[in-house]
């Protein structure tokens, strides 16, 4: 999985290459699309070359980035895309900060200001991540070295729509194979493809506003969660307490909780409400659902009988062991602070397992 550092400069990355597009600039895109051995960056890291040398963002500094440098000035002059594998041996490890030599295969292509795709393109990128929802990008990988034919680039959302063409059967071969995980190359129907998984950390459904909420809606936002505070009183779930939450919502009801929401098996619903009788209306609606994470707070004695009672309402031991209750992990957590701080980390845990 990326680092927040990391997510932070895929997005800057994207916003430079949106600005540029919007000011009519055409430019080289350096794209590491595989790598092997101690090489510096990760695939997917990108780099800008404008008409004029300079650089934004990197691909690793030293040696590849001079050569690949050097190799956008001829890609920017032709207007077209050459594919190229740089090999390092451990003298040149050495001056770029490796431990030891490797591989990188670098796709450097002209991007044309003129076309309108790329502009509609990276737009949609930069909607995807300010919105925080899951989508893919994927990049079709020329099979020679060299080429003037511009390859098929496509992002897919989340609910199914496009900004370019990929027909339906290619879009589910490759984004089920990529999930949550580290972009990949990927074989369909004789095509390599670059098949990149944005946005991925998940959604974070606070139900529940009170002063563990509070600690905890930064905490989740800091660690990349898209974050949502609920509960069914506008004194509690406003901006004023929830400044930085990606949204706040005022329920008429928590037996209507989850009505409207996206819960999917990246969605992750942490109970924390004002009392049990909520939790126990939220959890119902919760094991309803195909999130991937649900946990409530409580002691364990108020978890038993909560279960008891779903059980004779007709829930099963498989469904109601499924659910980390209580939540949070064990620190001995004890001022809401600090139940915030045992709750996220639990969140990352899952969300880790997730991507593994």
């Amino acid at each position: 999985m990326q680092t927040a550092n990391e997510e932070d400069l895929a997005v800057d990355i994207f916003q430079g290459i949106a600005r540029l597009l919007d000011d009519g600039e055409s430019f080289v895109l350096a794209l590491i699309v595989s790598r092997s051995g101690s090489a510096p960056r990760a695939v997917g890291t990108r780099m800008v070359v404008r008409s004029n040398g300079s650089i934004m963002g990197t691909i690793g500094g030293g040696i590849l980035e001079a050569q690949v440098q050097e190799l956008a000035m001829d890609v920017f002059n032709q207007k077209n895309q050459v594919l190229k594998e740089f090999i390092f041996s451990a003298q040149d490890a050495t001056q770029m900060g490796m431990i030891c030599g490797g591989e990188v295969k670098v796709l450097v292509r002209y991007v044309d200001a003129l076309q309108s795709f790329n502009c509609q393109l990276y737009q949609g990128i930069l909607g995807v991540s300010e919105s925080r929802k899951r989508a893919w990008l994927v990049t079709e990988i020329s099979s020679s070295d060299e080429g003037t034919d511009m390859l098929a680039q496509c992002l897919v959302r989340s609910d199914g729509t496009q900004i370019g063409e990929l027909e339906g059967s290619a879009v589910h071969a490759l984004t089920s194979q990529v999930g949550l995980g580290q972009p990949e190359i990927i074989l369909y129907e004789r095509t390599r493809f670059l098949v990149e998984s944005l946005c991925h950390e998940g959604t974070v459904y606070i139900f529940g506003a009170g002063h563990i909420s509070q600690e905890l809606a930064p905490l989740t936002r800091l660690v990349g969660f898209r974050t949502v505070v609920l509960d069914d009183r506008l004194e509690f779930a406003n901006r004023e307490r929830f400044p930085i939450a990606d949204e706040v919502i005022v329920l008429d009801s928590f037996d209507r909780a989850m009505h409207g929401l996206e819960i999917n098996e990246e969605s992750y619903l942490v109970l924390v409400t004002r009392g049990h009788a909520h939790d126990k209306t939220v959890l119902e609606q919760a094991l309803g659902t195909s999130a991937g994470y649900i946990g409530m707070i409580g002691s364990r004695r108020k978890r038993d009988a909560i279960y008891e009672a779903l059980k004779k309402e007709g829930y099963s031991h498989h469904q109601l062991e499924s659910v980390y209750s209580p939540i949070g992990l064990e620190i001995a957590a004890e001022t809401p602070e600090e139940i915030a701080v045992s709750i996220v980390a639990e969140l990352i845990q899952a969300r880790a397992k997730k991507i593994v």
